[in-house]
């Protein structure tokens, strides 16, 4: 792809695809944000996760605007972030899901606060809303973090160019 220079304070117009393709070469690990909304479980898989300050305790996940699930785990104000090991492709997708009972089949107990821990996550972040940004199509989600656990020593599941991937070495 060629580079194109503007004069400065002008931004270029960025091919989606291209934009797409280019973001898609940065692995990332995988997770599930859970919460109970009116007491039912919900949840959406969120590869945009990422750690942000450690003095206050704060996480950051990005969902998209068009979400339905994400109005719902504001509305409850708490929420767990699983983080999936490499054996939870098939539940990454079926949380992935628009429209359908995402919860069904899917082993889960209550977190700390009382969000779904998906069994067979290798580790957990339970968090309180800290504060929505505006982020473009996405709002950036900043969780304060309220509890933390590891679970198991298996290898994270990963995304990488549309796919899953497992590490080969550790």
């Amino acid at each position: 792809m060629d580079r194109v220079h503007l004069p400065q304070g002008q931004a270029p117009a960025i091919d989606a695809t291209a934009f797409k393709t280019v973001l898609g070469r940065f692995c990332s690990g995988v997770t599930v944000i859970t919460a109970l909304a009116e007491g039912e479980p919900v949840g959406f898989a969120c590869q945009s996760f990422a750690s942000l300050s450690i003095a206050p305790p704060l996480v950051s996940f990005f969902p998209a605007r068009t979400s339905s699930t994400w109005p719902r785990i504001r509305a409850a104000g708490r929420f767990c972030v699983n983080i999936l090991a490499d054996d939870q492709a098939e539940v990454c997708r079926q949380l992935g899901r628009p429209g359908v009972d995402k919860f069904a089949g899917v082993k889960w107990t209550a977190s700390e606060n009382g969000s779904p821990l998906l069994t067979g996550a290798m580790a957990s972040i339970d968090c309180e809303l800290h504060d929505e940004v505006d982020g473009g199509d996405h709002t950036i989600v900043i969780g304060r973090v309220t509890c933390l656990n590891e679970h198991s020593e298996a290898k994270p599941l990963l995304f990488y160019r549309a796919a899953f991937g497992r590490l080969e070495h550790q």
